[in-house]
Parts: C-alpha cells; structure tokens; sequence
C-alpha cells in the first residue's frame, strides 16, 4: 500500500524537487541541482549505469558539473595518490531528479543491477526512500567510517533506526548574511545582531526599515523554509518521535507561526511567491540580508560590487521554547553505497578514507567549488581559516563549521517534504485571516493522509 502511495507521491516530487534539500529552485551549492551540463575528463564518466565489478574500481551517480562532480572527482585523485594508485572512479553524471526516479524504478521491478555503487541523494529525500526501499541502501554501521566526527544534526538525515546508511558531504549549517553597510545606516554592527532572540530581531529590524527602508528578510510564503529552520533552532520540529505528525498542539511550532506573522505585520519580511524573486530581492538590494543554509553565500558572492560589504553571523533564537539554540541547518546531501556495490569493501575504504578521513580533500575542493563539508577535523585546514575578503575580511568558512557542530537534532520523517508543503498551506491561510486552530487541525489530518 505504502509503495505504491509512493509511486504516486513521488511523480510531484520529482517535478518540484526540493532546492537545497529545503530551498526554492537550486541545489545545496546555490545552483540548478538539475544541470545538464558536462562534468571535466578528470574521471572516466560514462552515459550508462551500473555497478562495477569489483577490483580497484567504483562507479558513482551524482549531479552538477559545478559543485558535485568536481568534489567526487577530487576524492577520487586523493584516494589514488594517497591509498590505491589503481584506483578508478566512473562518475556518471546524473541528474537528482533522475537519481531518485532511477532507484525507485529498480526498487519496484526487484532488480537493482543497474544501480551505480556510490549515489548521491539530497538528505531531505534519502528517509523516504529507504523507508520504502531499505533493500536499495548498503548500511554502513560498521564499515569502520568514524560517524562520530561529523555534525549530529547533518548526520541525523542519513540514521535511520540507529543505523548509519550515508556519508555526510555539503553542509547545509544556517548562515544569517548581513550587509553592513545598511545596519551601519541604521545604527547597528553584524555584533548587534548576533547571539539575539527573535524579539530584539524584530526590534532591529523595525529601526533598519524606518532608517532604511529595507526589508530585513525574505522568503517563500509558499515554502516555508524559515519556519522549519526555527524549528531545528530549538531541537524542535513538525513531527513526533516516532516520524508521525505533530501540528496540532505544538508549543515550538506555534511559536514560529506568530514570530513569522510579526515579522510580516511590521514589514520586515518580504514575502515572494517564487525562488528567482527570492534571489531578486537579496541581489536587487530590497533586504538588508538573508538567513539560509549556507550555500546562499554562492548567490551572494554574485554581487561583486558589494565585496567587503558583508558579514555573516548566527540566526535569532526563539524566546519561550526551551532548548532554543541560534543554529539551524537546511540543505545538502550524502553519499550511500547501494546494495548493487559488487566490492562494498572498497566503497567504505573510498569514503572512508576521502569524505570521513582526508584534511586536504576538503581543502582542495573549498577554493574550487565552495563545498563546506560537517566532517569536523576538515576545520582543521589553513584553507578553512583564511579571512574572505568578501565576507569583510572574516573567516566565514571556520565558522559555518563551527556553527554545524552546535546545530540540534530533530525528529524527522520520511514525509518531511510533503508535511512541510502542508504546514506552508496552512501558514498561508493563517496570514489571510483564518483561526489557526482550526487551520492546523485540518492541516494535521491532511498530512496524517500521507501515513494512511
């Protein structure tokens, strides 16, 4: 029964695949995370899928020419400089999309010969498919990787039942971005607006849109990221511990839902309909700044007439939940070993050894594609503690690092994506005048259908 719901789920997944594991309309890295573009010669790629077989070679599905491929291929030169000088790696660019239709199709007919031994999957996605589909995944409990060195609140997406199924890549750590020169104007330092509450937020940014006339944030009223990055702030989320929903009666949630409206109501937040306005009003200088996991700074980094006028801290922190912490994440993905894997052994090794072991892969890979992973030892890197002259000459990438490792843990669920797509209906009703009790209470029989 549940298989077959997911069949039909998935059909609207798949179109609106989630942006950032969480976001509008790009990938973890700030791009299109469906780029058909053609990847560097570094690996041997192929149009074909398919395991390996065996011996000193591995084959890997994976998207984005710009940011995914270039960190697979990577790992793959350290691991053969460093482990096994015959070591290959056959990346077979494949879209996200693609990748999740792929393995469902496999899944349904039974036959998993022609999955790749190494994909990669968006973290928000993977619980729903070995939910249905455990059979597909490879569990890596004890493989000998060291899951205690990354980010718990990263590796959390990819645990399920105790048990480690994926290696933990880009972190997706909530990074607030401010432009000084427009708290400056209104009396303010990126030092004002750190470790704060979301009251003094709103009181600060009632002073910048008077001063200024900017909003302070902004974001999809139909996508309701910033309310599931509230959530996650204070261990908090939309779901139960055994993954079923929880919208009626929810403390934390509630509390989300009112600060959302004051920030609304005192025009401070911005609200858009789509991802590009979402970009439009952090490049065309409407906001003063944005909260979003971290490849956001892709986005803004575009600006290049603005280098040096931009700072990055922590977000607020809730006022009345117990627990609130100023660290949230949203996006980013993990590497898994499917069930196809003709040598699993050399798989571990390969992640083992790149993604959970090397200092310098993480180095080598930040200049080229800005990839910042939760393996904490990767702190570790001169690379990670250069100052951004950007970023006004501070070292950003050490502190997303640092703010990933005191990010919460929240309980999660197959269907995070479609509750949250309820939650961001309801939101909406809410702001047009609707009694929040009820609206929830329809909201939580709508997401409870998902469980039926």
């Amino acid at each position: 029964m549940k298989k077959k719901l997911l069949s039909v789920l998935l059909a609207g997944v798949m179109v609106i695949s989630l942006a950032a594991c969480g976001g509008g309309g790009g990938d973890s890295s700030g791009g299109d995370s469906n780029s058909n573009s053609s990847g560097s010669d570094t690996s041997a790629e192929s149009d074909e899928g398919g395991s390996s077989e065996g011996g000193h070679k591995l084959t890997v599905w994976t998207w984005d020419p710009a940011f995914n491929i270039p960190a697979i291929k990577e790992a793959a030169e350290v691991y053969k400089a460093e482990v096994d000088s015959e070591f290959e790696l056959e990346v077979i660019e494949t879209l996200s999309d693609d990748c999740e239709t792929k393995l469902q199709t496999c899944a349904e007919s039974g036959d998993f010969g022609t999955m790749a031994d190494i994909i990669l999957m968006q973290d928000n996605s993977f619980q729903k498919f070995v939910s249905f589909y455990p059979e597909a995944f490879t569990d890596l409990t004890d493989s000998g990787i060291d899951f205690s060195q990354f980010a718990e609140g990263k590796l959390s997406y990819s645990t399920v039942d105790g048990k480690n199924y994926g290696v933990p890549f880009d972190n997706g750590a909530v990074v607030s971005c401010y432009r000084t020169d427009i708290l400056e104007e209104a009396g303010y330092t990126i030092d004002d607006i750190t470790d704060i509450d979301w009251d003094k937020f709103i009181e600060i940014g009632k002073v910048v849109k008077e001063k200024t006339g900017k909003y302070m944030l902004s974001g999809q009223a139909n996508s309701q990221d910033i309310i599931m990055m509230m959530l996650q702030s204070a261990g908090a989320s939309l779901f139960n511990e055994d993954g079923t929903p929880n919208l009626v009666g929810n403390d934390p949630l509630n509390e989300c839902i009112d600060i959302y409206q004051k920030m609304v109501k005192e025009g401070i937040f911005y609200e858009v309909n789509e991802w590009d306005e979402y970009v439009s009003s952090i490049t065309n200088e409407l906001c003063a700044g944005t909260i979003n996991g971290n490849w956001v700074t892709a986005t803004i980094m575009g600006m290049e007439d603005t280098s040096g006028k931009w700072a990055i801290t922590n977000m607020p922190k809730l006022v009345e939940t117990s627990g609130a912490t100023n660290y949230s994440n949203n996006g980013g993905s993990s590497w898994y070993v499917t069930t196809n894997c003709k040598n699993k052994e050399l798989a571990f090794d390969f992640l083992g050894k790149t993604f959970a072991g090397s200092v310098d892969l993480y180095a080598n890979i930040l200049p080229v594609t800005g990839a910042i992973g939760t393996w904490g030892p990767a702190a570790e890197s001169d690379a990670y503690q250069e100052p951004q002259e950007f970023w006004s000459n501070e070292p950003i990438f050490l502190k997303i690092v640092e703010y990933a490792e005191k990010t919460p843990t929240c309980n999660n669920s197959p269907y995070f994506s479609d509750v949250r797509d309820v939650v961001s209906t309801a939101i909406q009703d809410i702001m047009a005048g609707g009694e929040p009790e009820e609206i929830l209470e329809k909201a939580q029989a709508d997401a409870e259908f998902y469980y039926q």
